[in-house]
């Protein structure tokens, strides 16, 4: 048995916090909203992550906040934060979201892994458009 095995489920070797590697492991809000009011799908072309996120509005409020991800534990991890965060906001609200919140609310990224959290606000950004057309 390796040591990484030893150590139980995914340490990562300290790379990634608990909060990370807990919306990595039990993603929140994962899935796809049937007659989404905002469906995008957005790719880092630098690194070929993939997430595809839809919102479901009730008057200007997000009432529910789904996705998909092809991509790294960070990525994944990401995405369920955003989507957990932005439950219950206004558009103008959800719109206010950061990268630096996103990362926050995983506790924290390697530098290398801050894509994630642009990726997960990118795809954010991008839905908020579509709903407020």
């Amino acid at each position: 048995m390796s040591p990484r095995q030893a150590r139980g489920p995914l340490q990562w070797d300290g790379m990634y916090s608990e909060r990370l590697l807990d919306h990595f492991q039990n993603p929140r809000n994962a899935g796809e909203i049937a007659g989404a009011d905002a469906a995008v799908e957005i790719e880092n072309p630098a690194c070929g992550d993939l997430l595809r996120l839809t919102l479901k509005v009730d008057g200007r409020r997000i009432s529910e906040a789904r996705f998909k991800a092809k991509g790294c534990v960070a990525s994944i991890a990401c995405a369920s934060a955003m989507t957990e965060h932005v439950v219950g906001k206004t558009l103008n609200e959800a719109g206010k979201l950061q990268r630096q919140d996103v990362i926050a609310a995983v506790g924290g990224l390697p530098q290398a892994s801050t894509h994630a959290a642009q990726l997960a606000i990118d795809a954010l950004s991008a839905a908020l458009k579509l709903v407020r057309e």
